[in-house]
């Protein structure tokens, strides 16, 4: 049997400084999830920054997974965060130090 997948772009060529975070995405369906998390550029020590996996009951009240990360140190560079339980929602949550930047593009991959 075939398994059902999904692929979103939840975030592009936006520009990261301090908190940020990615679109909300309804995920209950799927069973797995794998955040791709690809510097397009990394300005500052975006090495130092964490990215959180976050979930959430309604896609409205948000609550870090327990997953996390460091953010890519440089450009190109890319991060990977798994997730297997995780209700109906999914975003990734940056926290960047001071004097960091970065432009992301963040792919969600879903698989039932």
């Amino acid at each position: 049997m075939l398994r059902e997948s999904h692929t979103a772009i939840v975030a592009r060529n936006e520009r990261w400084e301090g908190e940020a975070a990615t679109e909300p995405f309804e995920a209950g369906w799927a069973s797995e999830a794998i955040f791709f998390l690809r510097a397009l550029a990394a300005e500052g020590p975006t090495g130092e920054g964490r990215a959180h996996v976050q979930i959430s009951p309604d896609g409205i009240r948000w609550v870090d997974e327990g997953t996390s990360t460091t953010v890519p140190a440089r450009t190109e560079g890319i991060a990977v965060l798994r997730v297997a339980h995780f209700g109906s929602w999914l975003r990734l949550r940056v926290s960047l130090p001071a004097g960091a930047r970065l432009t992301p593009i963040v792919t969600l991959s879903l698989k039932a």
